[in-house]
């Protein structure tokens, strides 16, 4: 007869707030289902206690990784063994790994997005023309993977000149992308060049339901992919739209529970049940 075995290898979330982070949510089922002793938990940690937090996470064995959001992304870099090279790239880390006694950076936000583009849309983003609308942490993640994947052309749309002139300044000088930016003034007109439309802002976002990025749509073509990072809820009239003019739409709800996969692997091992984390997460978002 085999000891019983008490003890939970534990994951969670940095960050503050963190009280209606729904990660823990597919996380738990995740676990669950695969019949794993795992636990995934939300750990409020100011900015102040963030060094402690990681070193108190380098203390105990069985803490096997960690998510960070708010405001920790960056902050957290300086206190890793290692950081991969997308993460680099953004200069953010939303996700940590532990390698034996080493914590690895990752960021999996941008990989989510990648992972529902070729899995769900069938698309391979080589040689493509992107134009995403927003200059934050979203719109950053996935224009690096994009352009680390070999995308031809990225077009950053943006009301902040500032802000969107500094993303196409990181990828023209860390990627090999073409990078431009486009002022956003009015409703935006896709060009029918376009092969991937992208909304990165939070328009559209819990509670504010019916708000709507400002598009031309008239100017979305059947021939293009259109993606919303909004994961709730997932039927955005973004992408209602969007599917009204025959594009092929991606959205954001698959997103998260690809990157919660990615990250869900990089803890375990083991291969993610991506449709309970998605089941789950449903769920939680009311369906």
């Amino acid at each position: 007869m085999s000891e019983p075995n008490y003890m939970s290898d534990i994951t969670g979330v940095f960050g503050y707030p963190v009280a209606e982070n729904p990660t823990g949510v597919m996380q738990n089922a995740a676990f669950q289902a695969l019949g794993l002793n795992w636990l995934y938990l939300n750990f409020e940690v100011t900015a102040d206690n963030l060094a402690g937090a990681v070193q108190g996470m380098r203390a105990m064995n069985n803490f096997r990784g960690v998510n960070c959001t708010i405001p920790h992304k960056v902050a957290v870099i300086q206190y890793l063994d290692e950081v991969a090279e997308s993460a680099q790239v953004m200069g953010a880390v939303n996700t940590v790994r532990r390698d034996g006694d080493r914590l690895i950076g990752e960021n999996t936000d941008g990989k989510g997005f990648m992972q529902a583009l070729r899995d769900d849309a069938g698309v391979d983003p080589t040689g493509k023309r992107a134009v995403v609308l927003g200059a934050g942490g979203a719109a950053r993640a996935i224009t690096v993977e994009l352009a680390l994947a070999g995308a031809h052309e990225i077009i950053v749309v943006n009301r902040s000149a500032e802000r969107g002139e500094g993303l196409v300044r990181l990828l023209n000088a860390k990627t090999q992308a073409n990078a431009a930016f486009v002022p956003w003034h009015d409703a935006y007109r896709v060009s029918e060049d376009t092969d991937l439309l992208i909304n990165a802002t939070s328009i559209g976002l819990y509670p504010d339901v019916d708000a709507v990025p400002e598009v031309d749509f008239a100017t979305i073509t059947p021939g293009m992919v259109v993606c919303d990072v909004i994961p709730n809820p997932p039927n955005t009239p973004f992408l209602r739209q969007a599917a009204a003019r025959g594009a092929k739409t991606i959205d954001g709800l698959g997103m998260l529970v690809y990157q919660g996969a990615i990250a869900f692997t990089m803890w375990t091992g083991h291969d993610a049940p991506v449709e309970v984390m998605h089941k789950a997460l449903a769920a939680e978002f009311g369906g």
